[in-house]
């Protein structure tokens, strides 16, 4: 819900909210072991409900391209097996 609010104050944001049992291949493709899970980029994965100032704490990794780098990397490998 608050990536939901996010999208709607911002331009910048997207947001999609996907019933997980109605789409099995996106629970397996994101690795969802409890819900809400967020994912941001692809890379960034915050399972539960959160606080605002978590999300934003996630969201400000997006600046760092090493960081960035590297849990790219981290997922792919998860992906990839």
């Amino acid at each position: 819900m608050l990536a939901n609010k996010l999208a709607m104050a911002s331009d910048l944001v997207r947001a999609e909210t996907v019933e997980a049992t109605e789409f099995p291949h996106l629970v397996t493709r994101y690795q969802v072991h409890g819900v809400p899970r967020t994912v941001i980029n692809e890379v960034l994965h915050i399972e539960g409900a959160v606080p605002e100032a978590a999300l934003l704490e996630q969201l400000a990794i997006l600046d760092d391209s090493l960081k960035m780098r590297e849990l790219t990397a981290e997922w792919e490998k998860r992906r990839t097996g």
